[in-house]
């Protein structure tokens, strides 16, 4: 419910404020005062788009502020969802700076467009001549149905089937495309693995083949080389063993008389057993390098081989092609398990399917179990407001799930007798559809906590008892919503809770609009005005308080 409207410096506005009744309000005013304008201001708070076109002095910014009581919305959830303080009372505000920069803010805290507009879908309902496009989408009509129905509970335990349908579905089909694609490349990928499986392959061996291999191709030059290390060290005549054991026993006898010489003597035998203990190692080496032609073919062929593979895999190491193999094996296993992992997957899938047609059937029975109810009070309803021989059916056909169910709902009219009911767009005029889009929302106002509803200018084309029983509807409906109704029916006018009167001051150099709350005779002298003009004859002052005074 708006309890307060602040608009400062849009269009013809240069300071407007209003604190409207709770239940019926009407707002009347010349063609071009601006009642349209407080509108789109109002628009702004839902998440309409603005410009700086619409600035009443382009050097200073333009605020449209509201206060809105939610209390009876259940709208914590939304605020929660989109990272707002939740407030009984919530205050929304649209500036416009000169420079066109547009912010939104609710409850002080700067918000997007779009959250503002799934916000003011649950604080005002505006409904307007244009609203044909609206009442002829089959959402809005299935929209309808289900708040008539009262399918909310229904609505999310299908929303709840649907998700995890689509959730199994996409894993199946993702699977699907999976298998295929893994079939095509299985037979490659299990030859790649099979060779490196068959290769047998060690982090570490390279390395080692290399060097293996190098020694075995030049073994009989390492031997020769061996062969002659061991000549010089100890088996030549003069090896350098014999020339240091000369030297070992001359220092012998000369450190008798010197302890340095003697030390030195030390360290001389220390490297002559170092010496022998290399001659070891080398007679070692030498026995075992032997020149092998067919155990170097086969080294040879070895690290080919995993060249080969290396090229082959475009890596540079063992360790790399190892990975591939573990890569490889996993995929080989995948496509031998592929089948079983499928059929889960399709189990599941079928399951999913089954628990969301029976979720999808059961919403649909009872959508259908209202289609009655709902076509008896529109017919009831449209009769009562000048179409004595209207008819409403609701057409229905089942087509593929979506989010909203498995139904495509359809508001069939006809305003004439003998003709048989149609879609809305082939048979309803302009004034028709008006007054059954007011039928429909009559009828949901028991259904559901509307919003505040505005109806801007719905009286047009009516008059005499028709525009009675309309107003009255609205203040039936004003009894458990805040109505607003922009008018030019003194019959409307004289129904409200309140009465604002919307005019253009021309008093300075620049047309503004203003709008004022009329009290009881001001109110006769304004609905006096709508019956007989700028100026009213004692008999339309009369006439109007008469109007006042109905009930």
């Amino acid at each position: 419910m708006l309890k307060h409207l602040l608009i400062k410096n849009y269009a013809l506005i240069e300071h407007l404020e209003m604190t409207p009744s709770s239940r019926l309000n009407m707002i009347t005013g010349e063609t071009g005062a601006g009642k349209s304008i407080m509108l789109g201001a109002v628009g702004l708070l839902l998440g309409n788009r603005a410009d700086t076109k619409s600035l009443y002095n382009e050097n200073e910014k333009c605020v449209v502020e509201g206060s809105f009581d939610v209390s009876a919305y259940k709208l914590a959830p939304l605020f929660e969802e989109n990272e707002l303080d939740y407030e009984a009372v919530t205050l929304i505000r649209r500036e416009i700076s000169p420079s066109g920069k547009s912010r939104a803010f609710v409850n002080d805290t700067p918000v997007t467009l779009d959250v503002l507009k799934s916000l003011g879908d649950h604080l005002m309902d505006i409904h307007s001549q244009h609203d044909t496009l609206l009442l002829a989408s089959n959402k809005f009509q299935l929209g309808v149905i289900d708040a008539y129905a009262g399918s909310q509970s229904l609505i999310d335990s299908y929303v709840g089937f649907f998700k995890s349908f689509r959730k199994k579905k996409k894993a199946y089909d993702q699977l699907v495309n999976e298998s295929t694609e893994l079939q095509k490349e299985a037979e490659y990928n299990l030859f790649l693995y099979t060779e490196l499986e068959k290769a047998a392959l060690k982090a570490d061996e390279q390395q080692q083949l290399e060097d293996e291999l190098a020694t075995l191709e030049h073994a009989e030059e390492i031997k020769l080389r061996l062969n002659e290390s061991l000549q010089l060290l100890s088996e030549a005549e003069f090896s350098i063993e014999s020339q240091l054991a000369q030297v070992t026993h001359a220092l012998s006898a000369a450190g008798k008389f010197s302890g340095k010489i003697n030390a030195l003597r030390e360290r001389l035998e220390s490297a002559v057993i170092e010496l022998q203990d290399i001659g070891e190692e080398i007679k070692k080496e030498d026995d075992q390098i032997e020149y092998d032609p067919e155990k170097i073919q086969l080294t040879k062929e070895r690290v080919d081989l995993i060249n080969q593979l290396q090229q082959k895999h475009r890596v540079a190491s063992i360790e790399e092609l190892l990975v591939i193999q573990q890569n490889l094996e996993a995929k080989v296993r995948l496509v031998q398990n592929m089948d079983d992992t499928l059929t889960d997957a399709k189990n599941e899938l079928d399951e999913a399917e089954k628990e969301l047609a029976l979720a999808a059937t059961k919403l649909t029975e009872h959508r259908q179990s209202a289609f009655a109810g709902f076509s008896k009070a529109v017919v009831e309803i449209v009769r009562e407001l000048g179409m004595p021989l209207g008819s409403f059916e609701v057409s229905h056909k089942l087509v593929p799930p979506t989010e909203s169910g498995v139904d495509e709902i359809g508001f069939l009219f006809s305003a004439n007798k003998g003709i048989t009911p149609r879609e809305l767009k082939d048979v309803a005029s302009g004034g028709e559809f008006s007054r059954l889009m007011f039928a429909i929302k009559y009828i949901l106002t028991d259904k559901t906590a509307l919003p505040t509803i505005i109806f801007d200018e719905i009286d047009t084309g009516i008059s005499g008892e028709i525009a009675n029983k309309m107003v009255g509807m609205m203040k039936t409906m004003a009894m458990k919503h805040q109505v607003i109704s922009i008018s030019h029916l003194p019959q409307f006018a004289a129904k409200g809770d309140a009465h604002y009167f919307v005019y253009k001051d021309n008093s300075s150099d620049k047309a503004v609009s203003k709008v004022k709350l009329l009290a009881e005779e001001e109110r006769v002298n304004e609905i006096a005005k709508m019956i007989a003009g700028a100026s009213p004859t004692a008999s339309a002052l009369q006439n109007a308080r008469e109007l006042l005074q109905q009930d």
